[in-house]
């Protein structure tokens, strides 16, 4: 089942002892990236951030004094993160209190991340010198995360080809077809055997995986899509392989069981070629190259069946029934209790319960209900502008448009919606991001925007 918001989100306190103060702040900026204060290229991409800020997800701090000033606060616009300017970002992902960063840069390193490392989730980050290291927590500063390589393996090699995180894990496949996994293992979401009474904490444990292992022959992981605590990759032709927390289905094994071995998953979707996959906690949709949709795993609030006694848990991926009639499906997305369609004519679509988009007086539907396009910014003086993709957190969603506008609502409590407050939208509305948004990461409480620049 879908869990708490308290159980699936450890929030650190907001107070830190002076001593965890001074850890944090005193982060050793060797292993960081160097800010500049320089424009950047403006062919570069660009990286907006708001949300909570205690976590450290945001990366925004740009010295000690500024961070004492604002480590608790929380960030109500987008915000740019200034990277260097030899520093190119070209993906993002968001998990529960952390984000990470693929880059490309001269110095060969390919991978960042800042936020909460309870379960070094970004890698082993420790302060000091070995003999007596200090864990770190917290990473306030986007952080260089140094995947394990080989002898013969080049910078190119080790570029990122995908990566997605969960609420305590981080997976990243490079371009040498390397499944790189860390932090929290307990229910086998990293690809392993499951270890009873690990520390998680100070880990230098990277996981390594070649896609060799669980492909077939000539095929390739395309995409890596992390729920809660379970792992699911799709290869190019189509096939989905998943591993990690199934006491939902989420794995789509057929089973219930939790397991850290990465197999094939089952059901209607084996003699389909999978295009997508979407799940940002226990509820999975799966998009076909025919635009059809199909769904697995927490289905309590009517996801996947809206018939009288259906199942709440689906343990065996399906054909959807109540996508019918929508058309051709472009794009899914699958939240805690809601989901999203996005058709081949732009027409955003929502079902499930929560803030769905109709108002404070709409927080259920069965059945998918469309959203009307004004609400995305289509009108009289721009009559073209469509929804070109969708994505959701737990508990936001978002969708951006052909102008490269992204419109956001939902639970709000975070400030993660970047409209500057902390009340719940319930209408679609237009984030102030200063670029046109290429992708966006939802995090369980804030919110990532990787753009280029309007000019």
């Amino acid at each position: 089942m879908f869990r708490s918001f308290k159980r699936i989100y450890r929030l650190p306190e907001r107070q830190y002892t002076t001593k965890a103060k001074r850890s944090v702040l005193m982060q050793d900026k060797s292993k960081v990236l160097t800010y500049s204060p320089k424009a950047s290229d403006p062919k570069q991409r660009r990286v907006y951030a708001w949300g909570f800020q205690e976590t450290g997800a945001l990366g925004l701090q740009t010295n000690i004094r500024k961070a004492k000033e604002r480590y608790t606060e929380m960030v109500h616009h987008p915000t740019r993160m200034q990277f260097s300017v030899n520093t190119d970002v070209i993906d993002i992902t968001a998990g529960y209190g952390f984000s990470a960063f693929a880059v490309q840069r001269s110095d060969g390193q390919t991978l960042f991340g800042s936020g909460l490392n309870t379960d070094s989730q970004l890698g082993f980050q420790v302060k000091g010198s070995l003999k007596e290291p200090s864990k770190l927590d917290v990473i306030i500063y986007p952080t260089a995360i140094n995947l394990p390589r080989l002898e013969n393996e080049t910078d190119a090699d080790m570029q990122v080809r995908c990566m997605s995180a969960g609420r305590a894990h981080l997976v990243v496949i490079t371009q040498n077809g390397t499944i790189f996994t860390m932090g929290n293992n307990s229910y086998g979401q990293c690809g392993r055997a499951i270890i009873e009474n690990e520390d998680y904490r100070g880990s230098a444990l990277i996981h390594r995986i070649s896609e060799k292992e669980i492909c077939r022959a000539n095929d390739e992981i395309i995409s890596v899509e992390c729920g809660q605590d379970h792992t699911m990759f799709l290869t190019k032709l189509g096939c989905v392989y998943t591993c990690g927390w199934g006491a939902d289905g989420q794995t789509g094994k057929g089973h219930y069981d939790t397991s850290g071995e990465i197999e094939l998953a089952k059901g209607e979707i084996v003699d389909q070629r999978i295009t997508k996959l979407a799940c940002s906690s226990d509820c999975v949709l799966a998009l076909n190259d025919k635009g059809e949709v199909f769904g697995w795993g927490n289905s309590e609030y009517g996801q996947l069946d809206s018939s009288e006694n259906a199942d709440t848990q689906v343990n065996t991926p399906r054909a959807l029934s109540l996508t019918k009639g929508i058309g051709k499906i472009k794009d899914i997305a699958a939240g805690g209790s809601f989901c999203m369609l996005l058709n081949e004519d732009g027409l955003v679509y929502t079902w499930g319960y929560g803030i769905l988009g109709f108002g404070p007086r709409v927080e259920q539907t069965s059945k998918p209900q469309q959203l009307l396009p004004p609400l995305f910014g289509r009108n009289d003086f721009s009559d073209k502008t469509h929804v070109t993709s969708i994505g959701c957190g737990v508990f936001h969603m978002g969708a951006i448009n052909s102008d490269g506008d992204l419109f956001m609502w939902g639970k709000n409590r975070f400030g993660h919606l970047g409209l500057g407050h902390k009340k719940d939208q319930f209408f679609p509305f237009k984030t102030a991001v200063n670029g046109k948004v290429i992708k966006v990461a939802f995090g369980v409480d804030h919110t990532l925007a990787l753009c280029r620049p309007f000019i």
